[in-house]
């Protein structure tokens, strides 16, 4: 990502992303029955997407410090980049966070706040920390312009394939990664159109699409999909969904974990449950992409080794 010479604030995102890896099965398009390519964000750095908001926010804010809240991804991806960056971060995590991510968090140099989000919400203790800490920035995961700048950049990496994608399918939690991909698509010109994919435990997305405003979750829901565990869309991603987005699959638990087991089995790939959220949806909705070319994103593959085994174990040999 730098030499010694080069000051990383000098790199651009674009130079300081890897590009996705496309992946692409005849035995998974068999499976479902699609013209599949995977754009795979587990080879990013830090092991998915939020390294690209996390360094597309923290390259261009002049704050020297930044608080955030997150089950992990976007948590150790930012703290990775205020590492490169020479900044610092905190980070609050639910006490339930993958222990992979936190550890993570810790290794590139953040601090983590552990919080029990069924006593306190992750938004309590974020309040509470920027009274303690003024002079720092106080970064959405996902609602930020410059969150939604550093995810489209991985829909002009789609766009860049040439591909006439009837659908690009992808995770939707607080809809950072979903708006990001709209919006290069729109800017892009193309037909294609794009679909979220949301937990059943966790579909305040696709309530609020079918109904038209902005629904939030009673509480944090304890889906598989710990990435997708949010209270609701960001205001900023909203009006940009409720605009663009073509439609929401709710993927169920069952499906989430088929999704995981697939990637494993007939792509090689190890995915965290969000990530195979994509998957899950055409699952769920297997009519809807049947004989379409489709583009799902895996957004990740941080997953602790003991969930991972209990996740494929019904195909291990």
């Amino acid at each position: 990502m730098k030499d010694s010479q080069t000051p990383i604030q000098a790199i651009p995102l674009s130079k300081a992303v890897r590009p996705t890896t496309i992946i692409e099965s005849i035995r998974l398009n068999e499976r479902l029955g699609t013209n599949l390519v995977i754009a795979s964000e587990t080879f990013q750095h830090t092991g998915s997407f939020k390294f690209r908001p996390a360094y597309n926010l923290a390259s261009n804010v002049p704050q020297q410090k930044i608080i955030t809240a997150s089950s992990g991804n976007f948590g150790q991806a930012l703290a990775c980049a205020c590492k490169l960056l020479g900044k610092k971060c905190i980070v609050v995590m639910p006490s339930t966070s993958a222990k992979v991510k936190i550890d993570s968090v810790r290794a590139y140099g953040g601090v983590v706040d552990l919080t029990d989000v069924t006593v306190k919400s992750r938004d309590e203790r974020l309040a509470e920390l920027a009274l303690e800490h003024p002079d720092a920035y106080l970064a959405s995961p996902f609602d930020d312009e410059l969150d939604i700048e550093g995810n489209a950049s991985l829909g002009r990496e789609i766009c860049a394939l040439g591909r006439q994608f009837d659908y690009v399918v992808v995770p939707i939690g607080g809809g950072g990664l979903s708006s990001g991909i709209v919006r290069a698509i729109e800017a892009d010109g193309c037909n294609t159109k794009v679909v979220g994919a949301e937990p059943l435990l966790g579909n305040d997305a696709a309530r609020s699409l079918r109904q038209g405003e902005l629904i939030a979750n009673d509480q944090e829901p304890q889906t598989l999909a710990d990435g997708a565990r949010t209270l609701s869309l960001g205001k900023l991603n909203w009006e940009i969904l409720r605009r663009s987005l073509d439609s929401i699959v709710e993927v169920s638990e069952e499906q989430i974990r088929e999704a995981v087991q697939l990637l494993y089995s007939l792509t090689n790939l190890k995915v965290e449950p969000t990530g195979a959220l994509a998957v899950g949806a055409i699952l769920a909705q297997p009519g809807k992409f049947r004989s379409k070319s489709v583009c799902c994103v895996v957004s990740g593959g941080n997953v602790d080794a003991a969930l991972y085994s209990d996740l494929i174990r019904p195909l291990a040999v």
